[in-house]
C-alpha cells in the first residue's frame, strides 16, 4: 500500500457511500420491524427505511434505503442474504463528502 493509498483510505469515511437503495425480495421472516433492527445494527449504517411494495404468498418485495457513512455493499448484501432475501437491484447510490439530491426534471 502506498502512501497515496493510505491517504485515500484514511478519507473514505468522508468520501464513502453515503445512501444506497436497494429492491429486495425477501420471505415473510423476519417482518419489516426486524429487518430495520438487523440493518440498522451493521456498523455505519445511522439510518434505514423499509417500505413494502408488494406481497405474495410467500415473499414480500421491498424498498431498503440505508443511510450512513461509507458503507460497505457487500456486509450488507450478507447481511440480507443470511435471513434469506436477494437483492433484485441497486436502484440509488449516493457517495462523496456531501448528499447529492437529485434535481426535479420534466424529463426522466
Amino acid at each position: 500500500m502506498t502512501e497515496n493509498d493510505k491517504s485515500e483510505s484514511s478519507e473514505a469515511g468522508d468520501k464513502g457511500i453515503k445512501r444506497i437503495v436497494l429492491d429486495v425480495l425477501k420471505p415473510h421472516n423476519p417482518d419489516l420491524v426486524e429487518l430495520a433492527g438487523i440493518i440498522s445494527s451493521i456498523d455505519g449504517v445511522c439510518g434505514v427505511n423499509i417500505s413494502l411494495v408488494e406481497v405474495d404468498a410467500d415473499t414480500e418485495s421491498i424498498k431498503v434505503t440505508i443511510m450512513g457513512s461509507n458503507l460497505n455493499y457487500d456486509i450488507i448484501k450478507e447481511k440480507l442474504e443470511s435471513y434469506g432475501a436477494a437483492i433484485h437491484s441497486i436502484d440509488q447510490v449516493v457517495a462523496g463528502q456531501r448528499v447529492v439530491e437529485e434535481p426535479y426534471t420534466h424529463q426522466l
